[in-house]
């Protein structure tokens, strides 16, 4: 009866699923086919097989689902404040969103990207760049919470980031925007041949994951759209789409699709790491903002760097060279075998794929049919590997199964294409609702692919789900892809605007999920390990409150002398040393209001009091059977009040 009963929740998601959208309803092999639902239903105290990120666009954050089930698990706050963990708001993270351009609350997250050993997922970090103001972000996953954010100096438009090396030893960012370099005061009329595109070579430690901007490539001054490293064979190249070859800088949609081809740059970063021991840069003065979050202090710090090395690659041969793509190409995706480089010509009715040792027999052979910036321009025919012939309309990106196949979006036809690697024939094709964008196969981008469900990530949605005004949630639809057919099994909403994301099997992530902050290990400099040790000091007229919480009550509870003018800040460490025990505090009349505090950690808010009375403070995460009664007061006297410093703890 109880397998009935979910049978049909499942048998009910699919009905409803099919009358959203215009696709075949038979149920041989429409939504409502007999098995579709369920092979998304994951019951009440299972797990899902996958973990998937899906970025958050324009909210500037990183979401977490559940694969098969789309069920949404967590919003890691990286680039934008967040309410509910006081991300941004307390005082130990404050630092995470300094830039040289000040503190900047709010980003523009979009590609994630999972770290790599062996050209395999391994569950470490993930990194996420974030568009507007260029950086990128490390999210360590044993907590789930982000640990770094680098800014890149001499870019504009961090987009063709951020992506991960076979072994992670870069992770690499690319301006979308060519701009002046150094940045000046000069007319934009004379954009042509002065402004710049930096791509940003990020060196990350392979224990800690710190990272370091290691070298920077100034190329000539196209618009860096997508990126991907090479993989196996290609190990030590990085690809990236241009367009904008032109240099408009007026009317793009016309004046940039006038040449017949872009290019994809082809960037030898072994070549590269050559001329930096050599000595062969140039060092740039600059001024950028290295954010890292601390672990035993549970507090951020933001280090001001002053210079970056720079590569020039009309200076450096075999450093770069160009591949002639269809004219405005987007997607830049290289296969698992590291053979196939795919550029997706959004203008162009055809998937073009370059093959990787033709283009080295190329540079060997010297077969060029050019030059731009000193750049070598290698002939097309000589390094096409294939052609996908008229697949569909606008495509965007591509992924990979790892059993040969890829599969690619089609903005404007709505659809995922399935094609065959070596023959470039047409396998399948599926419909998406609507305006597909990115799409995710858990390890697609990697050498070992887990080609078991594909996401697509559409851009519009219209009729897909309740209206809420006039804007609508995006669209996420799952689908399985172990058989010839692909099929779709689920329809989910997605906080934000995802672009692209990153999955990854549960079992290389949850058991070394972090449960707990042990206490023994906090060195946060305001720490109290013991209601016995809580207290208030003050020093002139900035108060600092020790204080704990633990199910529940807090230590102090009732606080007196606090005066109109002061600063308090309230460093509250939770106590609890028990999995998934997190409290809040919210204080009247602060302007955080709230704080969450996981197990074992430490973290400050400031309240400055502008009227006197007895203002109550309270737990916000309910916590136990007397979560009511975890309260407390604060009374705050007169500027000119000699009422005394006092405090009570729940011992006295």
């Amino acid at each position: 009866m109880k397998m009935n009963k979910l049978w049909s929740v499942a048998a009910i998601s699919a009905i409803l699923f099919a009358s959203c959208g215009t696709q075949d309803t038979k149920k041989s092999d429409g939504a409502l086919g007999s098995d579709l639902a369920s092979r998304s239903f994951v019951a009440p105290g299972e797990h899902d097989e996958f973990y998937a990120f899906l970025s958050g666009g324009f909210s500037g954050q990183l979401a977490v689902y559940g694969l098969p089930s789309g069920r949404l698990f967590r919003v890691i706050p990286v680039f934008s404040q967040d309410a509910e963990k006081a991300y941004g708001y307390n005082e130990e993270t404050k630092p995470m969103l300094n830039t040289s351009f000040g503190f900047v609350p709010w980003g523009d997250a979009h590609h994630p990207d999972i770290s790599q050993t062996d050209g395999k997922l391994d569950g470490r970090w993930i990194f996420i760049n974030e568009n507007n103001t260029p950086r990128i972000a490390r999210i360590s996953l044993e907590t789930f919470e982000t640990e770094e954010i680098i800014e890149i100096p001499n870019s504009a438009g961090n987009h063709s980031s951020s992506y991960v090396t076979d072994n992670t030893e870069y992770v690499v960012a690319g301006t979308r925007f060519g701009v002046p370099v150094p940045q000046r005061d000069m007319p934009i009329k004379e954009y042509k041949g002065n402004f710049k595109g930096a791509l940003s070579f990020i060196k990350v430690d392979p224990e800690h994951g710190n990272m370091n901007i290691e070298f920077q490539i100034m190329m000539p001054g196209f618009n860096y759209d997508k990126a991907h490293p090479g993989r196996g064979k290609s190990h030590g190249w990085f690809f990236y789409t241009t367009y904008n070859s032109e240099e408009a800088h007026t009317l793009l949609e016309v004046n940039a699709s006038q040449n017949d081809k872009d290019y994809i740059a082809a960037v030898n970063w072994k070549k590269a790491e050559e001329y930096i021991k050599a000595g062969n840069f140039e060092t740039m003065p600059t001024n950028y903002a290295h954010n890292v979050y601390d672990e035993s202090t549970h507090s951020a710090t933001t280090k001001w760097v002053k210079e970056v090395r720079i590569l020039d690659p009309a200076k450096c041969p075999g450093l770069v060279y160009f591949l002639p793509t269809p004219k405005s190409p987007h997607g830049c995706d290289v296969d698992p075998t590291g053979e196939y480089i795919v550029g997706s010509g959004k203008l162009s009715a055809n998937v073009t794929v370059h093959s990787f040792s033709k283009m080295i027999a190329a540079i060997e052979a010297e077969k060029f049919s050019g030059e731009a910036y000193g750049i070598p321009i290698i002939n097309f025919e000589d390094v096409l590997g294939g052609t996908v012939v008229q697949p569909g309309l606008g495509p965007l990106h591509t992924e990979f199964d790892g059993k040969g196949n890829a599969y690619t979006t089609f903005f404007i036809s709505s659809e995922v294409v399935k094609w065959k690697l070596g023959t470039w024939e047409v396998i399948d094709r599926k419909p998406t609702y609507y305006s597909v964008g990115h799409l995710m196969i858990p390890g697609g981008n990697s050498q070992a692919p887990f080609g078991k469900y594909m996401i697509a990530m559409n851009k519009i949605t219209k009729d897909r789900y309740l209206p809420t005004g006039p804007e609508v949630t995006q669209s996420a639809q799952l689908y399985d892809i172990t058989g010839e057919k692909m099929e779709m099994i689920l329809d989910f909403p997605t906080v934000g605007e995802p672009h692209y994301a990153a999955g990854i099997p549960a079992d290389l992530i949850k058991s070394k999920s972090k449960k707990i902050y042990k206490l023994e290990d906090n060195n946060h400099p305001y720490v109290v390990k013991s209601e016995k040790e809580a207290k208030v000091v003050r020093n002139g007229k900035d108060v600092h409150i020790y204080m704990t919480m633990i199910r529940s009550h807090f230590a102090p509870d009732n606080i007196e002398g606090i005066k109109v003018g002061d600063k308090v800040y309230f460093h509250v460490t939770n106590l609890e040393q028990d999995y998934d025990v997190p409290h809040g505090i919210s204080m009247i009349g602060a302007n955080t209001s709230e704080l969450l505090i996981m197990p074992g950690q430490t973290e400050t808010f400031i309240w400055e009091p502008k009227k006197v009375g007895v203002w109550p403070m309270y737990c916000t995460d309910f916590c136990s059977a007397l979560h009511q009664e975890m309260q407390g007061y604060v009374r705050v006297s007169a500027a000119n009040s000699n009422t005394p410093l006092s405090w009570s703890l729940d011992d006295e």
